[in-house]
């Protein structure tokens, strides 16, 4: 009988003893879980380390995202700033002034022309200059004899043709001279030029020299193309299906090859009122309004012509993650000594440069922080640990 009591004794101590191991242990994981749980919540940054990464955190915005339409074109100045150099007579190039690249002044000097043509062109109207006041005073002499009845009609009709005749090549000659830039005062007197300047016709620079010193030139080849790339603008095509969303002062923003990382922006001036052929599409005309940089014609340019406006919720690009096919932002808390960001799923709207439009799926207070940046790198970092932990 003792024998039997001391095996149940012995069974029941056992028995309690298991029963306390496994609260014990029931205990103490939860308490391992919920810890665990602590540490999910969240990604953590100290302010120093936030600081040294560069986190932008802010409260959302609204923005005007506008719509736009894409366009590509050239840079380009109108007709009235561009400007050939030419000559009216056959010649030699004694000297060149200029160099492509040099800014000139409206008349400024670009080169020197010599030839006997010049020489014979001023010899020829000093003949017809002097004749010509003979004639005049032969014509005023038969004129008042006709006039007095003691001259002949016949005589007094032939000195006005000939003084009429006469009058007509001096006019001829002198517009030649001046268009040589001659100075006809100093012809007059008798000093006869043995070279002429050719003068650039606008404000502007030097795109072009054609010639070479020595040469011979023949009348009306093109010797100097002068551009004012003052008022280079921006020309581009607009296709067929996009030509009802654009219209006048309409905004652009575009960039150059040579400015990759600077945005222009421009203003529509003027639209073409007919199409181009392969591809169909129309010229847009836009002032520049914040011209940097060296702008050259034929520069081409990527533009996106902003059709329409609205305002709306907004948060940088650099913000937001993809995440298969949806879409999360990070939301920013601060606490004691550390930033805590968590990912919150948006719906993302149109783009407009940098800014993208989104939508919460869960409604924020209005003073809500978010990362306004790194958001790839944060995602990485929560991805570390199987989702995240701290990174002190």
């Amino acid at each position: 009988m003792k024998t039997l009591f001391y095996i149940f004794f012995s069974l029941f101590l056992i028995s309690c003893g298991n029963n306390s191991a496994e609260e014990k242990e029931n205990s103490t994981t939860p308490k391992k879980e919920e810890h665990h749980e602590e540490e999910e919540e969240g990604i953590h940054f100290s302010f120093e380390q936030a600081k040294a990464l560069g986190l932008k955190v802010d409260t959302l915005s609204h923005r005007n995202m506008s719509g736009f339409v894409e366009a590509n074109g050239t840079l380009e100045v109108p007709p009235q700033n561009e400007a050939t150099v030419t000559t009216i007579v056959g010649a030699n190039v004694v000297k060149i002034e200029v160099i492509e690249g040099d800014e000139v002044q409206q008349g400024q000097i670009v080169a020197y022309l010599s030839h006997p043509n010049i020489i014979q062109l001023q010899t020829d109207y000093l003949e017809a200059f002097h004749n010509q006041k003979y004639l005049e005073k032969e014509y005023q002499r038969q004129k008042k004899l006709y006039e007095g009845g003691v001259g002949s009609g016949m005589n007094f009709q032939k000195a006005e043709a000939d003084y009429q005749a006469k009058k007509g090549l001096v006019s001829g000659l002198k517009s030649k001279l001046k268009l040589l830039n001659i100075n006809l005062n100093n012809l007059e007197k008798g000093n006869i030029q043995e070279s002429v300047a050719l003068r650039s016709p606008i404000e502007g620079a030097v795109q072009k020299v054609e010639v070479k010193t020595g040469q011979y030139v023949q009348p009306q080849t093109d010797l100097f193309e002068i551009i004012n790339t003052h008022h280079v603008h921006a020309d581009l095509m607009v296709y067929e299906k996009d030509v009802h969303k654009i219209a006048k002062g309409q905004k652009i923003k575009f960039t150059v090859q040579s400015l990759p990382e600077t945005e222009l922006t421009a203003s529509i001036y003027s639209i073409s009122k007919t199409f181009e052929e392969s591809p169909k599409a129309v010229h847009v005309h836009a002032e520049i309004e914040n011209k940097k940089g060296n702008l050259i014609p034929g520069m081409y340019i990527q533009g996106k012509i902003l059709t329409e406006k609205s305002t709306t919720t907004a948060i940088p690009e650099s913000a937001i993650v993809k995440n298969g096919d949806r879409f999360y932002i990070y939301k920013a808390e601060k606490n004691e000594n550390e930033w805590n960001f968590s990912p919150l799923e948006v719906k993302t709207g149109k783009t407009d440069g940098s800014w993208t439009a989104i939508q919460l799926l869960e409604k924020q207070p209005q003073a809500t922080l978010f990362a306004l940046n790194n958001a790839y790198y944060l995602q990485a970092e929560g991805e570390k640990g199987e989702g995240g932990g701290h990174h002190h």
